[in-house]
């Protein structure tokens, strides 16, 4: 099997691409109104999300297996919700940094344990 090193760092970038994305679907879900549905937030945000595709492609196409890389994906949970504390001022509680820390060991485990 090869090296998914490669492949979950791809994974690992399209995370965050993907958060920034989301962030910017949120900033212009607020501008939207009955004259415009769509404005350079939303654009953009699609635009990183076509971008979040292509990351993944890469990653298969070099030989990363979607149960080790994909699941590297599910940080785009942890950086879409430091956006909102940190950008947002958002509030937050200790039970999502447990959840956080929960989803960090469970990628952990998935990319340190797979199949050599």
């Amino acid at each position: 099997m090869e090296s998914q090193l490669k492949p979950v760092l791809l994974n690992l970038l399209a995370a965050f691409v993907g958060a920034i994305g989301q962030y910017l679907y949120k900033v212009g879900a607020k501008k939207i109104s009955s004259e415009s549905y769509i404005n350079w937030e939303i654009v953009i945000g699609a635009i990183l999300f076509c971008a979040v595709m292509v990351l993944f492609i890469w990653a298969y196409k070099i030989g990363g297996n979607i149960s080790v890389t994909y699941p590297v994906y599910s940080l785009t949970f942890l950086f879409g919700m430091g956006l909102g504390i940190v950008v947002d001022k958002e509030l937050w509680n200790v039970t999502q940094f447990v959840g956080a820390g929960m989803i960090i060991a469970g990628i952990f485990v998935v990319v340190q344990f797979a199949p050599k």
